[in-house]
């Protein structure tokens, strides 16, 4: 994802994204289509406050430049279509974060990933010691130290 920035001091999609930009995603995210066109985003949006369209078409155009949107020519319009799912982007957006911290970084956040884990329910420890096994596997490494 090109240009995104963190803002620790948010939480949810606006630690990458400003707000309008994680608002219009939400809205692109929430769909029945695959495309979209700006005019079907402002419309969503003005149903809950007033926005003018060319704010909408310029985010748009900026989450197209950020790599989150697609694009095509519809005769004058443009069509748009999300490049990823909400969890791809959090995923994505989580594997940046890690790979920007340095050494020290990674390990202050794997041992808050572990603190996390401690409060996690039973399934979602399973969950977890089946991708530990799949990634050793993966490795090559047979999980006894």
């Amino acid at each position: 994802m090109k240009g995104m920035k963190l803002r620790p001091d948010e939480s949810g999609l606006r630690v990458s994204l400003f707000d309008l930009e994680a608002e219009i995603m939400e809205v692109v995210w929430g769909l029945d289509a695959d495309e979209f066109a700006v005019a079907d985003v402002h419309r969503l949006i003005e149903a809950c406050r007033p926005l003018a369209y060319t704010t909408v078409m310029t985010t748009v155009s900026r989450l197209h430049d950020k790599g989150l949107l697609d694009r095509r020519k519809d005769g004058r319009r443009y069509v748009y279509r999300a490049r990823m799912t909400r969890e791809g982007f959090i995923e994505q957006a989580t594997r940046d974060v890690l790979a920007s911290l340095p050494p020290v970084g990674r390990r202050a956040a794997m041992a808050l990933l572990v603190e996390q884990v401690a409060e996690a329910d039973d399934g979602e420890l399973e969950r977890l010691e089946a991708l530990i096994r799949a990634r050793r596997a993966a490795r090559g490494g047979d999980g006894d130290g």
